[in-house]
């Protein structure tokens, strides 16, 4: 039983404290809640942005908006100014109630009851009454000119009607001033002639000045223009005669780089030279070393084959021209004998006979005369058939004295660099190989040699070429013997002639 007065109470208590909340009025900042009835002594009161409890049945509330109010204040019928001139002000105007509570009670009393609009329109009929009678006192031009002046005069007029009402103006602004009569358009027409008159004029002296400045621009220009380019030319002339030391100075450091580059260069190539000049020496002593043993080794093979010939033509020609000489010699010398013989036995008998001592010495004599032609013709017989062997072999033994003196003559006109220690070439010749540097001691000494020939040639008289060529003849001939010719493997060139070895020795021949 007791829960249940417990459970009611609490019910009664929350159904009271909603009832409660539920009396409780709130308004916004930009509202004012009035209140009047029971306990407000006669004078509303006034809750601006806050709450308050309504009693209900004694009390009543209700809200107040203090939000800015806007609206045109354009009257239907024109306004005359102090001119008599009709004319047409359309403006805007910003009315809102004031914040202290005097004027909010004073907005209550005569603004609670009416809707926006009909607010609008009382606030409009006093603004538009107040705007007659300023236009009324002012001009049109200042109207026009003067909108701020306007303004101020209908906010000081219109002040004390708002504050009745409690309202105050927050902005009043002309939008548009307007005439029938082209009054205003007309009125600037003067002004709009006076000031292109001074416009004109201005533009007049605007352009007098204009072109008196732009001459002495023009003028000035064409001095700094005058003065530019010659400073111009003078810093091309500088900056071309830079150029010129730059380039110079670069061209002589070129130089001297491709000189560095042409020394080294020329001295590798020098070295290269030197080096290849010596390889080339030692393989040309090389194969002068062969061919040295080459020409030693045929030298040997003709000497044994000059022996062979030489006993050949002993055994073949020289005894059998001996003999035979010897066998005439014996013949002519029994026949001449025998001659002597008979003519001293003719004689002997002519004496005895009795012929003359005349006869008999020329009988002697005719004798002594057959044995001297025979013996001639014997010895001429033999020194023909020596003069045939020495024919064939006289040829190869002035060859081989020709030959084999070349090396002597070689030897002695290379003698006096023996005797040198160290040679400087400077040479400004190519780098062919062909007369230059190194190679030019040994062309000069080589040119050397091969004038040898010619020398002989004019002190004997006997071309050597052509003497080389009888014998290379005789030595493609075949031997009258059967025997074999002479090995001619390796026959050095003395100018630009083959020649066949020469023999080692001919001197037994001679």
């Amino acid at each position: 039983m007791e829960i249940l007065v417990i459970g009611a109470l609490v019910f009664i208590i929350i159904l009271g404290m909603a009832w409660i909340v539920t009396l409780v009025r709130k308004v916004g900042p930009n509202q004012a809640l009035i209140i009047y009835g029971l306990g407000t002594g006669g004078t509303p009161k006034v809750i601006k942005g806050g709450g308050a409890l309504v009693v209900p049945l004694l009390q009543s509330a209700r809200e107040l908006s203090l939000e800015l109010m806007s609206f045109d204040v354009a009257p239907t019928q024109d306004l005359y100014t102090r001119q008599g001139v009709s004319v047409n002000v359309e403006a805007v105007s910003q009315i809102k109630i004031k914040s202290d509570p005097l004027a909010i009670r004073t907005a209550a009393e005569q603004l609670l009851t009416k809707t926006p609009i009909e607010r609008e329109g009382l606030i409009r009929l006093v603004m538009e009454g107040h705007l007659r009678g300023i236009v009324g006192q002012l001009s049109v031009e200042e109207i026009v000119k003067q909108p701020e002046m306007v303004a101020d005069r209908m906010r000081a007029t219109s002040a004390d009607d708002m504050d009745k009402m409690g309202l105050e103006i927050v902005s009043f602004t002309i939008k548009e001033v307007r005439d029938k009569n082209e009054y205003i358009t007309n009125m600037g027409r003067p002004d709009i002639a006076l000031i292109k008159r001074q416009a004109d004029i201005a533009t007049a002296e605007a352009e007098r000045d204009t072109a008196i400045k732009r001459a002495q621009a023009m003028r000035e220009s064409a001095i700094a223009q005058a003065q530019a380019d010659q400073e111009r030319v003078l810093a091309e002339t500088a900056s071309a005669a830079k150029q010129a030391e730059a380039q110079r100075d670069l061209e002589m450091k070129r130089a001297d780089y491709m000189s560095a580059v042409r020394k080294q260069q020329a001295s590798a190539d020098k070295s290269y030279d030197i080096q290849a000049n010596i390889m080339q020496q030692q393989v040309a002593a090389e194969q002068v070393r062969v061919e040295r043993v080459q020409r030693e080794e045929q030298i040997l093979v003709q000497d044994a084959e000059i022996k062979r010939r030489e006993r050949e033509l002993v055994a073949t020609v020289l005894k059998p021209a001996e003999v035979e000489r010897q066998r005439i010699e014996t013949i002519a010398e029994a026949e001449r004998q025998r001659h002597v013989l008979a003519a001293q036995g003719d004689a002997e008998a002519a004496r005895l006979a009795g012929k003359g001592t005349a006869d008999a010495s020329r009988d002697v004599g005719l004798a002594e005369a057959e044995v001297i032609r025979a013996k001639g013709q014997a010895e001429a017989d033999a020194m023909h058939l020596r003069a045939g062997a020495f024919q064939e072999y006289n040829q190869a033994a002035i060859l081989d004295k020709l030959l084999t003196g070349l090396p002597d003559v070689a030897r002695a006109m290379s003698s006096p660099l023996n005797n040198v220690d160290k040679i400087t070439i400077v040479s400004t010749g190519s780098n062919d190989g062909r007369g230059a540097g190194a190679n030019q001691i040994t062309a000069d000494i080589a040119r050397m040699i091969a004038q040898v020939p010619e020398l002989i040639e004019t002190l004997t008289g006997v071309k050597v070429g052509d003497l080389m060529s009888r014998v290379a003849g005789l030595d493609g001939a075949a031997p009258q013997n059967g025997s074999q010719p002479p090995v001619s493997s390796s026959r050095p060139v003395i100018d630009g002639t083959a020649t066949p070895m020469p023999p080692h020795d001919a001197k037994s021949e001679g």
